[in-house]
């Protein structure tokens, strides 16, 4: 059999993880839609639902890839599908939780920062790769996710619960506000990492 075969695989164990994801995707749009729409004060419910799918779709990220590495089903469609999936789960939220400042700790130009880079770094890396260049995400884009996740988990939980504090010094939105600013920083600097790597783009430089 060519060694390129498993490659051309379709529907492997990460693949239909990536594509699960995606299906909870929707449904937590769907959710918070929803619960935008329901009057201050409503009971949590639609908010609850809605964090426990962002935690569970955003921490299962990493199983998909271990799987595909531990047990040799790495393929084409996963290495673009399960990037695809991590974009359209943190971008969708942003978007979707965007608001003013007494209604939501991510400001609308917050989402459009964070949209604006994945595309940025998405176009970069396609040409990266296609002359040969590796351009694996680096500490500070692995750092950009955590923190958006943190950011729109603990947003999200805002809403459910818009009277609870942590350890009783302040409240969710608070803190929601604090690692969203933090999550803005690190995804402007590992866009510019980005940016400075794909220099060579510019300059012509061969690919080594």
């Amino acid at each position: 059999m060519p060694q390129s075969a498993p490659l051309d695989r379709v529907w492997t164990v990460p693949n239909l993880l990536s594509l699960a994801r995606l299906v909870l995707a929707l449904v937590l749009f769907v959710l918070i839609v929803r619960g935008g729409n329901e009057p201050a004060g409503s009971e949590p419910g639609v908010w609850l639902s809605a964090t426990v799918l962002f935690v569970i779709a955003a921490s299962t990220d990493w199983v998909d890839g271990w799987w595909a590495r531990r047990f040799g089903q790495v393929s084409r469609l996963g290495r673009i599908f399960d990037p695809l999936v991590d974009k359209v789960i943190v971008c969708g939220t942003w978007v979707l939780l965007a608001g003013p400042a007494d209604a939501s700790a991510i400001a609308p130009w917050m989402a459009v920062v964070v949209v604006v880079r994945e595309l940025v770094v998405t176009a970069i890396r396609a040409e990266m790769e296609r002359v040969g260049r590796d351009f694996s995400a680096g500490p500070a884009g692995k750092l950009k996710m955590v923190l958006q996740c943190v950011a729109a988990a603990v947003e999200l939980a805002a809403r459910a619960w818009p009277d609870a504090t942590l350890g009783g010094l302040s409240g969710l939105r608070d803190i929601a506000s604090v690692v969203a600013w933090a999550a803005v920083l690190a995804t402007v600097w590992s866009g510019l990492e980005y940016l400075w790597a794909a220099r060579v783009l510019v300059r012509g430089e061969t690919p080594s």
